[in-house]
């Protein structure tokens, strides 16, 4: 049996000691190693992003994102897109300002045609600009490694921070996500940051509070989703407080009442500073908080009209949640195991979590979450490590668009840092069992590079075979156009293309001339058939009936499929 580590917790927990971590010999002489190997784990990372990056044509939703930036930098007015706050967009408006494009300012149309216009339409180099775009995310999605080394290096040592940066380094999911102009990872990554704040908060409160108010206001400035989070992390802020107690003084002489008011100061705080990062985002690209929405903003009545109506917000943002509920209303598509629906699956999240996160990376969360829970030391951090990220989880799940592990991309942020917490227990082969897992997480992903979009683990059968499995962002965002202009060129030059591509790119812009196989006969479609997987997975009628009677030949990237009629 497995013998946890049973010290007794400390009278008064502030910012945690550091575990106890066995640490190589002479290692107080070679400090600069600790920082070069997170500078190697960074690196790589990097390395994976940048590639997919620069390989990568515009995803579904990115021109979306970067038409917005483009048009907050020049007409400095709130008008597209406000079912997203500006934040995230004022991040990616950064590469947009240093990639310079021409921006038509008498562009009257839709958000949906914003960024196509911006990108094919305007004399912009859509390689360019894509990759600027995606530089200050993939910047951010590095800061936030570092988050995550720092947590876990707190808790357990400096071992366990570096292993709680590999895996977050090597996680399919975050590179394939940080690596794009969207706003998932920074706003699980700013989530992920205030709860670190808060834990921080422990010790010096007067000192993070404030900083991980800014932090959640960061979140909530970024991705309304965050908003689930907010009452456990102002919770937590209480809870901090209330642990930060000298002790000196007894927590059973204070009042309850003084100890009711500390707890609820300390939550205003976070709360007041929240909300003030939220307004300032939407004062920076208009000081005068012009709004006129461009689309239809839904009525929303019973309790949802109320939380919409009683946030302390502007104006864009709640009709930006207007517009979310909306969305929840859709009956939109899903596919699962080679099943598709109509609506939404409870269970979808865990199960594409399942399927798409590495079985080493698997194991470890198991095993971090029991630590953290178990081993007396690290009970303090649970909290902080596994409320938010079952309560955001749970969050999720509840939604109507089953579309990918984008929308739980926190969970390998919050639960590398608990995976990191295994070597806190006193087994005698656990840094061995985790060094293995570790570099089987490491060899996992590396042979997915650079195709960490449709990634899925071994015992799926990997990349190739996540098609049969997910779709959407899960596989196929629309990101292989560029590869599949190669591919044509190269292997069919002169053949008849007939394409049903699933994409926000313009496939004539890279050279793919092709035509729509659903607008004539089944007879007369002959030739070669490309269908995005997406759409593989959802054919039904004349699409279905092409697909069943061609041969497949070739694939692109794991998400485009070439058949032959």
């Amino acid at each position: 049996m497995m013998a946890l580590e049973q010290h007794s917790a400390p009278a008064s927990v502030g910012a945690p000691e550091a575990l106890p971590c066995a640490r190589p010999s002479g290692a107080s002489r070679r400090r600069w190693l600790v920082p070069l190997l997170v500078v190697v784990l960074l690196g790589q990372m990097a390395v994976a992003m940048v590639t997919t990056a620069v390989q990568q044509t515009p995803t579904i939703d990115e021109p979306v994102y970067v038409g917005t930036a483009a048009e907050y930098l020049h007409e400095r007015r709130l008008r597209h897109n406000p079912e997203h706050p500006p934040l995230g967009k004022l991040v990616i408006a950064v590469g947009v300002a240093l990639a310079d494009p021409h921006v038509d300012g008498s562009f009257a149309g839709g958000q949906g045609r914003l960024g196509r216009h911006l990108l094919y339409e305007s004399g912009n180099d859509p390689w360019q600009l894509m990759l600027f775009a995606r530089l200050p995310v993939i910047v951010l999605t590095l800061l936030f490694g570092l988050i995550v080394f720092a947590f876990a290096r707190e808790l357990v040592g400096v071992l366990g921070g570096l292993t709680a940066l590999g895996l977050y380094a090597f996680s399919p999911d975050v590179i394939a996500h940080g690596s794009l102009a969207t706003l998932d990872v920074p706003a699980a990554g700013f989530v992920l940051t205030s709860a670190w704040l808060l834990w921080r908060a422990r010790g010096r409160p007067r000192l993070f509070l404030p900083a991980a108010g800014l932090a959640l206001g960061a979140a909530l400035a970024t991705k309304m989703s965050t908003l689930a989070a907010v009452p456990v992390l102002l919770g937590l802020a209480a809870l901090s407080v209330r642990c930060a107690q000298p002790a000196a003084e007894p927590t059973a002489s204070e009042p309850l009442r003084g100890k009711l008011a500390r707890a609820v100061a300390a939550a205003g705080v976070v709360a007041l500073t929240a909300v003030a990062v939220v307004w300032v985002s939407y004062l920076v690209v208009d000081s005068r908080l012009r709004w006129s929405p461009q689309q239809h903003v839904p009525d929303v009545h019973g309790l949802r009209g109320l939380v919409v109506e009683l946030l302390p917000f502007p104006e864009a943002y709640r009709d930006g949640m207007r517009i979310q509920f909306g969305f929840e209303n859709h009956p939109w598509e899903g596919f699962l195991f080679g099943r598709l629906y109509t609506g939404s699956l409870w269970y979808y999240l865990p199960a594409a979590l399942l399927v798409k996160t590495p079985l080493g990376m698997l194991a470890l969360w198991a095993a971090g979450a029991v630590a953290v829970v178990t081993v007396r030391r690290l009970r303090p951090a649970a909290p902080y490590l596994l409320i938010p990220t079952a309560v955001l989880l749970a969050a999720a799940m509840t939604g109507s668009r089953d579309f990918g592990t984008r929308y739980a991309v926190f969970v390998p942020m919050f639960l590398a840092v608990a995976a990191g917490c295994v070597l806190a227990v006193r087994w005698r082969w656990a840094p061995v069992a985790v060094g293995a897992l570790a570099l089987f997480v490491a060899v996992s992903s590396v042979r997915t590079y650079p195709y960490y979009l449709p990634y899925s683990n071994e015992a799926f059968g990997g990349p190739e075979k996540t098609r049969l499995r997910l779709h959407d962002s899960n596989v196929d965002w629309g990101q292989d156009l560029g590869r599949l202009a190669d591919r044509l060129r190269e292997r069919y030059r002169g053949e008849r293309i007939w394409l049903v591509y699933k994409g926000s790119g313009v496939p004539s812009f890279y050279g793919v001339h092709g035509t729509d196989p659903r607008e004539v006969p089944v007879r007369e479609v002959r030739g070669l058939l490309v269908v995005s997987d997406s759409s593989v997975a959802k054919a039904t009628g004349r699409l279905a009936e092409l697909i069943d009677s061609s041969r497949p030949i070739d694939t692109v990237g794991h998400s485009i499929t070439i058949y032959r009629r």
